[in-house]
């Protein structure tokens, strides 16, 4: 059966955001590529928005969700023994090398977000730090799309109107050029975190509940690196004032930055509570974890408080099925290896494809993510360009402090094919010898 997108806007009745040029008519999907209405096919370059993972309708997965769909779809954990869903707990916990961790499971990053800020507080208050309700984030980065972490995100062009934002804001520049303001260093360095101790001071230390950030830079800034040894100086930071850290993995875990979480590129950076999602659900399903380490967990049981509310789509038998099969691909793919740091070839792709090319300012990520930064005003002609010649890319724009930038994500499934990276090296090359000419 094909599927049909309706390209008329002011015609439709779905609202729903969409991009600088309109949306293809397509009829299906198969690995790394979206075939359109017309036969044309396209490289999913950026799997998505971040989310596909593992390509699309992978038969691990397809056979897993048809089964469990003609067993049971939904049953209430509070109700019904949730084994899948303790299995798939214990799956993802090794997965990114917590194997004792707990494990909260909810439809979305958002979610995910807000139950890891919720244990955060309970854990402090659970062990005796009352006045512990803060959480301090940098101004530049994304957690979410509720009100809450819309506040409290660096994502410039989607922060709430100032009434709208409980009196809340990022409280620390992060080590990034052009971010970093009043940085002593010619590059931010493993001493820029002291941005996020004068943030902890100037709060109040006894008031500050946790540290929430991104291990890498998402979709706002394009894929930023903090510099060698900043995670683990920022760790040690919170540990000397008995701040939490929360890290966002929503984007970059399970293997999108070439590791299982992108934190284990710095040794002694490990985070008290860490969310997943994107490669989770791989864009077959809803599927978000909060992960909380061991010791926290039992002060918040011991305590007798209640734990944050899932919500009712958050943990069912379909959800159990299906990102166990997940974890399945990307561990037989060897992207749950520690040891191994994965997508080299796509690194040498980008480089390689955007080398003296004028109107590309800058590139920047690591493992299966990248951001290419384009010369002002060439946004649309990209995003163009590049679909004209069978390649979906995803945009990111205003992050600087003036709500100026603009770019392209290259982020392809995690087992992209090298035939899918060769077609993503010629067509991205092509593309920006084309935009360069007009």
């Amino acid at each position: 059966m094909t599927t049909t997108v309706n390209e008329a806007a002011d015609t439709s009745q779905l609202l729903a955001a969409r991009l600088q040029i309109v949306p293809i008519s397509y009829s299906h999907a198969f690995g790394s590529w979206i075939f359109s209405s017309d036969g044309r096919r396209y490289l999913d370059a950026c799997s998505g928005i971040v989310n596909v993972n593992i390509g699309h309708a992978h038969p691990t997965v397809v056979e897993a969700l048809r089964d469990q769909v003609g067993i049971c779809t939904y049953a209430s954990p509070g109700s019904f023994a949730p084994t899948q869903l303790e299995q798939l707990a214990s799956a993802t916990a090794r997965a990114v090398h917590r194997p004792d961790d707990r494990v909260m499971f909810t439809p979305t990053g958002t979610s995910a977000t807000e139950a890891a800020i919720a244990l955060a507080r309970l854990a402090q208050r659970s062990r005796g730090e009352t006045g512990r309700h803060k959480v301090l984030t940098a101004s530049l980065g994304y957690h979410g799309n509720s009100a809450l972490v819309l506040a409290l995100s660096g994502h410039r062009s989607r922060r709430p109107h100032e009434d709208d934002s409980f009196g809340i804001a990022p409280a620390f520049d992060p080590p990034y050029p052009g971010q970093h303001l009043g940085c002593p260093f010619p590059n931010c360095r493993e001493e820029c975190a002291r941005v996020v101790r004068e943030a902890i001071v100037n709060a109040g230390p006894e008031s500050v509940a946790a540290v929430l950030m991104e291990t890498v830079n998402g979709t706002t800034g394009g894929g930023y690196v903090p510099p060698a040894g900043y995670l683990r100086a920022v760790r040690e930071i919170c540990d000397e004032y008995g701040v939490l850290v929360i890290h966002d993995e929503v984007l970059t875990g399970l293997g999108r930055t070439g590791l299982p979480l992108g934190s284990h590129h710095t040794a002694g950076a490990e985070a008290d509570i860490v969310t997943l999602a994107k490669g989770l659900g791989a864009g077959f399903i809803p599927l978000a974890a909060t992960m909380i380490a061991p010791e926290l967990a039992e002060t918040i049981l011991s305590s007798g408080r209640w734990l944050p509310l899932m919500g009712t789509m958050s943990a069912t038998p379909l959800q159990g099925r299906v990102g166990l099969a997940v974890l399945s691909v990307l561990d037989e793919l060897g992207a749950l290896d520690r040891d191994q740091v994965r997508g080299a070839a796509v690194g040498k792709t980008v480089t390689e494809a955007t080398r003296d090319m004028p109107m590309v300012k800058d590139v920047r990520g690591l493992g299966y993510f990248y951001g290419i930064e384009l010369a002002p005003g060439t946004i649309r002609d990209a995003l163009q360009i590049t679909r004209s010649n069978g390649l979906l890319l995803y945009p990111f724009v205003g992050w600087h402090p003036d709500r100026s930038g603009e770019g392209l994500l290259v982020a392809p499934p995690l087992n992209a094919t090298d035939a899918d990276l060769d077609f993503l090296g010629e067509a991205l090359r092509t593309s920006l010898v084309q935009l360069g000419e007009r």
